[in-house]
């Protein structure tokens, strides 16, 4: 396993929340001193089975009164005198911390709907990474060294968090973009550490199953062999990591970016690899905001191998994409695709693939108008 080159930190809130700094570079220490006076966190979420679809939905109507971005008090910036924040430091370059409002935590056994065995507590554990103590700025125009140290906290996260008891998959994942519905403009994203295997997630490992059963190897290896050898719809290949736009893309923008080698999960890449996918994540983020006349908002998830079990089977990967094709034209989901599941794509992969390459020569321009919610 890679050893890392930063330094990592690690502290407790006031009320007891663990938070996690990375620094760019190797040696620094910091005195970490939350002067907050808060209360235990609380979440009260549950699970509740739908066997209609054999599907979990997480109940979590506590997380209605997180906070919003507003002028004079972001909760991401660093702290100020006078002016306590999330994160108790006067500059940072990434932390990770447990949300406050989160959707699953180490639940109370106590919890959940004792008249019915389709609810149970809400195990597992969301945490926060933000990308730097900078506000207006976007994770694609940090420097490659920062975009690096968010891959080292994503890797490190991911074994400490497959190690839990009660965890199953851990996603790390950034929405970007208030016209999505973010509601904190600094940028960062978030960790999930599921108690189950997401259904959609396990319907990818339903399909690695079915592919190696018929003798057919990895299907996401030949999804990757089938990009290459047609050619038209590859954004950028590195000698590590190729980014393309799939097939049967369902979105007007979107992008995955797999990792060359069968790999299981980000953190059982080499060194060179981790290198490599901080310049090629960056320059894929970077084409998001360049494609069009303004930056567009965007989802971005990496897929990994569950914590236990058939862990063989996952192939590291990331899934980027927009809702629209410009800016203020954003698709709506209608009900054959959220009631029924099946997606009608309007843009053709083909010259959405050309339009990003395109991208990648051209200079950003604009500003985005929110960054992930919290």
């Amino acid at each position: 396993m890679t050893q890392p080159r930063h330094h990592k930190t690690t502290a407790a809130l006031s009320d007891g929340r663990e938070i996690h700094f990375y620094d760019d570079e190797a040696g620094r220490r910091r005195e970490v001193a939350d002067t907050r006076a808060l209360p235990p966190v609380e979440s009260g979420s549950e699970l509740r089975w739908d066997p209609t679809v054999e599907e979990w939905v997480v109940m979590a109507a506590h997380r209605k009164a997180r906070p919003t971005d507003s002028a004079a008090h972001c909760p991401l910036c660093p702290s100020m005198p006078g002016a306590a924040t999330e994160i108790p430091a006067h500059d940072y370059d990434v932390a990770v911390f447990e949300n406050r409002y989160p959707a699953l935590r180490s639940a109370d056994p106590g919890a959940g709907d004792p008249g019915s065995a389709l609810a149970v507590p809400a195990g597992g554990r969301c945490e926060v990474m933000v990308f730097g103590s900078e506000h207006d700025t976007s994770l694609a125009r940090m420097p490659e060294r920062r975009v690096r140290t968010v891959v080292e906290a994503w890797a490190d996260r991911t074994q400490v968090l497959n190690a839990l008891p009660d965890v199953e998959q851990v996603v790390c994942f950034e929405n970007r973009g208030s016209e999505i519905g973010a509601t904190l403009a600094h940028p960062h994203g978030q960790i999930y550490a599921y108690p189950f295997v997401p259904s959609r997630f396990e319907r990818m490992q339903r399909a690695a199953r079915h592919s190696r059963a018929r003798g057919t190897g990895c299907v996401f290896c030949s999804v990757l062999e089938n990009e290459l050898a047609a050619r038209h719809r590859i954004v950028e290949r590195t000698r590590h990591w190729t980014s393309f736009v799939p097939h049967a893309a369902r979105w007007p923008y979107e992008v995955h970016l797999y990792a060359n080698r069968h790999v299981p999960d980000l953190t059982a890449l080499t060194e060179e690899e981790r290198a490599d996918l901080a310049a090629s994540y960056r320059s894929l983020l970077g084409r998001f905001e360049a494609v069009a006349e303004a930056p567009l908002p965007y989802m971005a998830l990496w897929i990994q191998a569950p914590a236990r079990g058939e862990r063989e089977l996952g192939h590291l990967h990331a899934q980027v994409f927009s809702d629209r094709a410009t800016p203020l034209k954003p698709k709506r989901l209608a009900a054959g695709e959220l009631g029924a599941g099946t997606f009608i794509s309007e843009v053709e992969p083909e010259r959405a693939a050309a339009a990003l390459r395109a991208a990648g020569a051209r200079p950003r321009t604009g500003e985005f108008a929110g960054a992930c919610a919290s």
